[in-house]
């Protein structure tokens, strides 16, 4: 039986794996918009563009499913997801938003589809998920943030879903987010698409614990580790059944969310809301 001594040796060991991968960039990545670090059991990914704040774009997306498959495939049992610089991730890629505004419905239906697939992915992922959020998470980003199994939010983290200040809906998100903190906070944060702090992501549920910003990946690991020591075939198989009980109601409610979110697109506010926020300016609404 292991002693306390040479368990502490063995958590030092993996939590100084774990800081070597931290500082390794793997230099032969098909992927441009994250990076991902591979050690046995462990898989960090890491969106890689600070300076967007790590904002969604339609490579981040593609990217984000690519390396979802190829952990999948991998001897990994834990992903950690994280980003790089100050930002978690700050919702849409501006320029990509501009675009939005004179895309096609076949086109609109096509990109809010794809990203239902990116929410789902991350929610139903077989293998156990651990969101170590450094810094804002917001709209889109909020979204990969909470939909991970675990969400650490670093005290300097800010979380929210500001969609309805630019004329859009979150709608697709809204799927995860009425089963994760209940109706009544999640219509307040959709609502009103206000900020919150870490503390009070904590309190209603959208985080599962706050840790001091130097602490967030060690905590990250540590919990990798505590996980760990669970049989792998048993985090797999309550993984599965916790995708099974709900698996035809988020099928029916994902249809409706995508339809949503294509027809906002098409909306007067949606394209003043944009444009409004891309001129740091006030919305002028009109209610069409």
């Amino acid at each position: 039986m292991p002693t306390a001594k040479t368990s502490g040796a063995r958590s030092g060991l993996m939590r100084d794996s774990i800081l070597e991968l931290l500082n390794h960039r793997m230099s032969d990545s098909s992927f441009t918009t994250l990076t991902l670090a591979c050690d046995g059991p462990l898989a960090l990914i890491t969106l890689n563009r600070p300076d967007k704040r790590n904002a969604i774009s339609y490579e981040l997306i593609d990217d984000l499913l690519n390396v979802l498959k190829e952990v999948e495939d991998s001897a990994a049992q834990i992903v950690i997801l994280t980003g790089a610089g100050k930002a978690f991730c700050s919702g849409m890629d501006l320029d990509n938003l501009r675009a939005i505004t004179s895309r096609s419905p076949e086109e609109n239906y096509a990109d809010s589809s794809q990203m239902a697939r990116l929410f789902r992915r991350v929610y139903e992922f077989p293998k156990v998920t651990i969101a170590a959020v450094n810094g804002p998470a917001v709209a889109g980003g909020c979204g990969l943030a909470t939909l991970c199994d675990f969400t650490l939010a670093s005290t300097e983290s800010k979380f929210g879903y500001t969609e309805v200040r630019i004329g859009f809906i979150p709608a697709i998100v809204s799927t995860f987010l009425l089963r994760q903190i209940g109706e009544k906070h999640a219509r307040d944060l959709l609502l009103t698409g206000r900020i919150i702090g870490a503390d009070e992501a904590f309190r209603i549920g959208l985080a599962t614990e706050v840790v001091a910003p130097e602490k967030l990946m060690d905590r990250a690991h540590e919990l990798a580790g505590e996980l760990l020591k669970n049989s792998p075939a048993s985090l797999l198989s309550t993984k599965r059944l916790l995708r099974r009980y709900a698996g035809e109601e988020i099928d029916r409610e994902i249809g409706v969310a995508v339809d949503e979110n294509a027809r906002i697109r098409t909306t007067d506010d949606f394209r003043e809301g944009v444009t409004s926020f891309l001129e740091k300016r006030a919305p002028r609404w009109t209610g069409k």
